[in-house]
This record gives structure tokens, C-alpha cells and sequence, in this order.
């Protein structure tokens, strides 16, 4: 386990605020009929999209970062995750912090390569496609799981 307190596992994610279905979702108390009177209609997500980051190691967590409209660029990356938090990190666990990203686009351009060698920030090569092999996706599922789950209305008498 000590191998692996210096890794900081990082990644984004995006959620949409629309349903993907476009149905109406409906809410009832348990026991009660589908009667109009039990029946409440519930928007889920009512709109728009969020694109978040984080990341995590075995004795803490870097704050989740919220990113302004538009799409992750290398720049983006560097500007908004790099320099205030990755470095921070770097600074904190010293010459054996390991980055750990994914091998998006963004993360893989030239001038992050450049800024990670500059900070002498090592990254762990990781294969393509294997989201399962990164713990931080156990964060997005539950996250996921506790967005997607309607809230419970009161009791209707």
C-alpha cells in the first residue's frame, strides 16, 4: 500500500442535466394507487450539462473543480488543474508523487507534457480504455448514483 500513497488519481467528468429518455417521471408514495391525487410529476434534471475533476489518494482528495462552460483543452488543463492543484500535491508528497490521469487528448498535449517536466511531475503511463483500472471511477459511479436518485417527497395524507 505504501507504493501507492504518493499516486494522486485524477480524472473529469461530465454530466448532462437532461434526461436521455424525455419521458415524464412520476413519484407516488409506496402502498399508495395511481391515483392523480398520489401522483406527483418530477423533472429529474431540468437542464444544461456540468463537466467536473477530482482526485484522490489514500490519505485525501484534491476539492472537486467545477469548469466553466466549454470543452477540456490542453490549456484548460493546465490552467485549471495543473498549476492550482496537481502542484500542490506535488509539493506535498515531494519526489515520489505519481500523477495519474487518463489518456485523453487533452491531457496528452505537448504543452502539459512540457509544464509536468518543468514542475518535475512524473505521470503513470496508463493503458487506453481502462476506466476500471482507475479507483477515481468508483467516485464518478457513486456520484452518478446520487444524482440520478429522486428526491423523496413528504408523506401525503
Amino acid at each position: 500500500m505504501d507504493q501507492w500513497a504518493t499516486v494522486l488519481f485524477t480524472d473529469e467528468s461530465r454530466s448532462s442535466l437532461n434526461t436521455d429518455s424525455r419521458r415524464t417521471f412520476i413519484w407516488r408514495e409506496p402502498g399508495t394507487r395511481y391515483l392523480p391525487s398520489n401522483v406527483c410529476e418530477i423533472d429529474h434534471y431540468g437542464g444544461g450539462g456540468l463537466m467536473v475533476w477530482a482526485g484522490i489518494m489514500l490519505d485525501g482528495r484534491a476539492p472537486l473543480h467545477v469548469f466553466e462552460r466549454g470543452t477540456m483543452t490542453g490549456v484548460r488543463y493546465r490552467d485549471e488543474i495543473l498549476e492550482p492543484y496537481v502542484r500542490l500535491f506535488r509539493g506535498a508528497a515531494g519526489s515520489e508523487f505519481i500523477l495519474m490521469d487518463d489518456n485523453a487528448r487533452p491531457h496528452r498535449a505537448l504543452l502539459v507534457d512540457e509544464f509536468l517536466e518543468s514542475e518535475d511531475t512524473r505521470w503513470m503511463d496508463w493503458t487506453a480504455r481502462s476506466p476500471d483500472l482507475n479507483p477515481i471511477e468508483h467516485v464518478w459511479d457513486a456520484l452518478g448514483r446520487a444524482i440520478a436518485t429522486p428526491l423523496r417527497e413528504p408523506s401525503r395524507k
